[in-house]
């Protein structure tokens, strides 16, 4: 039996290509799965750290916060704001911690669908993964000593998803306009 030969070269597996663009294909899209894998690896370990937090104790809990209110505080002092110091509550630091860990969630969230996707209409997806994982954290925290459930929570931890997006969609924008001009001028150069 005759063995086919079938063709192995860059050229002939993307004969629409022009010389030289196969390998400039094939690096873009091992740049985009290895983006898509470290920001996936990133989302986890979000969810993650969001979720042991509101695995500890009420106790335990309180004295991280503590710690990082003593931090804060500090910090305003030597900035020369102790007005501002004294004013730092542990209750403004733990809804603060709920909308910053949150507000990375969103970020990342948004900049993983950006990557599959360049539509708008895939923006929900980040927003409802965003509210799940809040709903998610609250729920855990009824099972653990000395903490509770907030809906008032939920919707800072929202709040916290949405401004990440707009921030991941701001520098999206920034970004392309920063960058497209200049790829339209290098394919103008190579026609």
């Amino acid at each position: 039996a005759a063995r086919i030969s079938w063709p192995t070269s860059s050229r002939a597996s993307a004969p629409w290509a022009k010389e030289g663009e196969v390998d400039g294909i094939n690096r873009n899209y091992r740049v985009y799965s290895v983006l898509q894998f470290v920001l996936a690896v990133a989302i986890f370990g979000t969810v993650c750290f969001i979720f042991s937090n509101s695995m500890q104790t009420g106790v335990d809990s309180s004295s991280a916060s503590q710690a990082v209110q003593d931090f804060l505080q500090g910090l305003l002092r030597r900035l020369g704001h102790p007005a501002a110091a004294a004013r730092l509550t542990e209750h403004m630091v733990r809804k603060a911690a709920h909308f910053c860990e949150y507000m990375l969630e969103g970020f990342l969230l948004l900049l993983g669908v950006r990557l599959f996707s360049r539509k708008l209409r895939y923006l929900s997806w980040p927003a409802l993964l965003g509210l799940l994982t809040a709903l998610c954290d609250e729920t855990i925290q009824l099972f653990y000593a000395g903490r509770g459930s907030s809906v008032t929570d939920v919707w800072i931890d929202f709040a916290g998803v949405v401004t990440g997006m707009a921030v991941a969609l701001l520098l999206s924008a920034v970004l392309g306009a920063l960058f497209r001009p200049r790829r339209r001028e290098e394919s103008r150069g190579r026609h």
